[in-house]
């Protein structure tokens, strides 16, 4: 842990953390995050920011008289999506005119979207470890779960890695130096991610 992951902390929590899972619509529900007082500030305030966010968004798009309002759409779309998603990826690009990037938010929700496609699995949290910043870089990526006691915990991991490693070797705009995935926790009986 380097000191600027100490100073993004709130609570016991990165802004990661509780990025992900107030995107996940806090359910399931955390209850280490819901219990730490400085986590559950952070979160208040991150949902404000976003509503706020989306609010002068929406007025920019009231005040703009004869725009295409369905490319306004897509645009607000877009920005609503990448409004809390972390760094800028740099994909690499033939043409030194142009600058193409991915979000790091984006990354993590398609490994969020693929764990959803796995019975029995919730993916908590993917961590990028390398330096982002440089085109088509060699990056380890860890990805923790929650997984359903009652499902078959070493297939379920070992199928997600499987899924990741194919989504990310064809979107990522980084070489994978490393994929792990650890389950961090159980399901609690009878909650369905």
């Amino acid at each position: 842990m380097n000191d600027d992951d100490v100073d993004d902390r709130f609570g016991a929590f990165t802004l990661d953390e509780l990025s992900d899972y107030l995107d996940s619509g806090r359910d399931p529900v955390r209850d280490d995050i819901e219990s730490d007082a400085a986590a559950r500030a952070a979160l208040v305030r991150l949902g404000e920011l976003r509503a706020a966010s989306s609010e002068m968004l929406d007025a920019d798009v009231r005040a703009a008289d004869g725009a295409d309002e369905g490319w306004i759409a897509g645009v607000l779309a877009s920005i609503r999506t990448t409004a809390h998603a972390g760094r800028d990826i740099p994909v690499p690009d033939d043409d030194p005119s142009s600058t193409l990037v991915v979000t790091e938010g984006a990354i993590r929700g398609l490994v969020r979207a693929l764990g959803d496609t796995l019975p029995g699995v919730l993916v908590r949290r993917t961590r990028f470890t390398g330096d982002l910043s440089i085109p088509g870089g060699p990056v380890d990526v860890e990805v923790a779960i929650v997984v359903d006691p009652a499902a078959p915990i070493r297939s379920r991991a070992d199928e997600l890695r499987t899924i990741v490693a194919a989504a990310l070797a064809e979107h990522a705009p980084f070489e994978v130096r490393s994929l792990t995935v650890r389950v961090a926790d159980l399901l609690a009986p009878g909650r369905n991610p």
